[in-house]
């Protein structure tokens, strides 16, 4: 019986509330009666008239205090102290009329003392339904369940309604509460002892604790970072309420938790974005972006909506991407209200024919060119196609933008393009001397680019793939302990690039601030670890899983670096650099590469490397490449 009320939908639940909620507002009448007369009460009406007096004010002040925002089975102390406001709102009318005015047959007391024995009846009815579902039901449900031991870092609001939901699952019992704040420590919430953060490594050693739920969704990223750190030699599961967004309205549950994802530690806190450069490319503008179905580019299209253009053109050259994005976009302009027409073009931008179309029919105002190959083993490999589509690709679009008369082209690039030693990485760098090189020779249509690191979770990242080795059971590959990489979230690169592409006056390269570079065996370590596993190596032979060192991949290098020159200069963003870099005049750039696209249609690779080395005298290729390539 009692697992089929346990099962009623919630808002069936919130209406059986509100009527016992009246009657015991109507029993709470006769027993104020009976107490303040010496006997129960013989007129009927007059004791009715007072109870639906009484309800109608109440109505009004438990809507407005949020009595029925949560249900009886998650009644703490909050829920409690709401019931204890409403019927101290409730006494102010009641003491108006029944005090004040008067009314015959209703002693004058009846307006304090119905509220209080209105409150007492129901605490006793939350508290008592509390018990019986979440102490005799669950009890009797979790006999035969193990039981696991949770620790809630966190007393505040959030930490307080995700342990009023846990005391509703009977395999889970909540040890106590860990807190930052030195005035909380030996307090306790519902009765569930507060340790101060300092006590956490002897906490979870002599409480036996089985996991730890981080319920503070506003703390900044690095303070996550140590938290999590503290607790990597404790082998303990680390889960966490994913965002503040989430506390605004209703109660936090189990079903909230999610497993630590190393994109909540790595990256910086994000910095409010400049809404004036945000704006100044996008707002009631045609935009235009390509790659658009990419890791990069879908971002791109997804911040840029938000800046309601008038028209977003979507140019991508895989179909399932397009569709996906086209889909997605639709769906965030109809959440958002933004009248924007979406256009989705399914084309490859390598091919110069289509790419002059494209721009001729939509005349785009802005475009962010993101289409590009970026896996760099998969380039070294195919250095014909990689050659074709980066760098043929980013010229097509230039030269259609300078005919329509495009107002800003900002190009998406990489690290790799500084010194590189891969084909990937000397690809970009001849985009960024095109456009350098366009933005010298005309002044129609402003030219720039903006040069970042790897982005967490996207296609390229070595994040998927480790979690993938993780979740087969290891090895975990790296491929040199000494790797390092510059790491920075989506949403925060995509939203810089269209803040750069504000300030552009023609021909910049602006390098995005990446923050301090990361050491891949360091995050392969803190991977394995956030799944509640340890590392195998010769100081933990017990270890779950093993990290393997393969070898440097052909083109890769140990570290990445941002600028080619020295002493970049500031702009009006802290986190956007201007690099000062040589150019190479158009009718220079332009013959080299008209020998390079007749090398790429012979299918020569050799004397396209060739022309390679001759535009990028600082591309370094790594022994042997070159031979290997067909």
């Amino acid at each position: 019986m009692l697992d089929k009320v346990v099962s009623i939908r919630r808002p069936v639940r919130r209406w059986l509330v509100f009527a016992t909620d009246g009657l015991l507002c109507f029993c709470a009448a006769w027993i104020a009666f009976a107490l303040r007369l010496g006997e129960w009460p013989t007129d009927a009406a007059t004791t009715l008239t007072f109870a639906s007096a009484a309800f109608a004010f109440w109505i009004p002040f438990a809507w407005f205090v949020g009595v029925y925002r949560n249900l009886i089975r998650y009644s703490g102390a909050r829920a409690l102290t709401r019931l204890c406001y409403a019927c101290a709102l409730l006494a102010a009318p009641l003491f108006v009329i029944f005090t004040l005015v008067r009314v015959d047959g209703v002693p004058r007391t009846l307006a304090a003392l119905h509220p209080i024995v209105f409150f007492l009846l129901l605490m006793f009815s939350r508290l008592s339904m509390r018990f019986i579902v979440s102490d005799v039901l669950h009890a009797a449900r979790g006999q035969t369940e193990e039981r696991r031991r949770l620790l809630i870092y966190g007393a505040g609001r959030g930490g307080q309604q995700l342990g009023n939901s846990l005391r509703q699952e009977p395999h889970l019992v909540l040890v106590g509460y860990i807190d930052d704040d030195e005035r909380l420590g030996g307090q306790q919430v519902d009765g569930i002892r507060v340790w101060h953060s300092s006590s956490l490594d002897r906490v979870v050693e002599e409480r036996d604790v089985d996991e730890v739920l981080l319920a503070i969704p506003s703390a900044r990223r690095s303070r996550r970072r140590e938290i999590v750190a503290a607790l990597q030699k404790s082998r303990v599961r680390v889960r966490m309420l994913p965002g503040i967004g989430q506390l605004i309205d209703g109660h936090v549950t189990t079903s909230d938790l999610r497993d630590v994802q190393v994109e909540d530690l790595l990256g910086r806190d994000p910095v409010a974005p400049n809404e004036l450069l945000m704006g100044r490319s996008l707002v009631s503008k045609v935009v235009m972006v390509t790659g658009a179905g990419g890791s990069i580019g879908s971002e791109l299209c997804r911040q840029i909506i938000r800046s309601r253009p008038r028209q977003l053109v979507l140019v991508e050259q895989s179909e399932y991407s397009l569709y996906a994005i086209d889909r997605e976009l639709r769906e965030l302009a109809e959440q958002d209200g933004c009248r924007v027409e979406i256009v989705p073009e399914l084309a490859d931008v390598a091919d110069r024919d289509t790419v002059f179309r494209i721009f001729r029919r939509w005349q785009p105002e802005s475009v962010y060119h993101a289409a590009a190959y970026k896996h760099v083993p998969l380039v070294e490999s195919n250095p014909i196609a990689g050659l074709r589509n980066n760098i043929f690709s980013t010229l097509h679009c230039a030269l259609a933008a300078e005919q329509v008369g495009v107002q800003r082209f900002i190009l998406v690039s990489t690290d790799k393009a500084v010194r590189p030693t891969n084909v990937m990485g000397a690809s970009k760098r001849i985009c960024e001397l095109v456009l350098q090189a366009r933005a010298l020779d005309q002044e129609k249509t402003l030219f720039t680019m903006v040069r970042f690191g790897n982005v967490l979770g996207s296609s390229g990242s070595v994040v998927p793939l480790f979690k993938s080795q993780i979740a087969s059971g290891g090895p975990v590959t790296i491929t040199h302990r000494d790797v390092t990489r510059y790491f920075m979230t989506i949403p925060e690169a995509s939203q810089l690039v269209i803040q750069a592409g504000g300030m552009a006056r023609g021909g910049e390269v602006f390098v995005l601030d990446m923050g301090q570079p990361v050491r891949i065996r360091d995050l392969a370590e803190t991977m394995v670890r956030l799944s509640g596993l340890a590392v195998r190596d010769k100081a933990s032979p017990d270890g779950d899983i093993e990290i393997v060192e393969v070898g440097l991949r052909p083109g890769e290098k140990l570290y990445e670096e941002l600028l080619i020159g020295d002493n970049p200069a500031p702009t009006a963003h802290s986190r956007i650099m201007q690099a000062r870099e040589a150019t190479l005049p158009w009718p220079n750039l332009s013959a080299n590469l008209e020998n390079l696209e007749q090398a790429l249609a012979k299918g020569d690779a050799h004397a396209a490397l060739s022309v390679l080395r001759e535009l990028v005298p600082e591309y370094q290729a790594p022994m042997g490449a070159q031979e290997s390539v067909q």
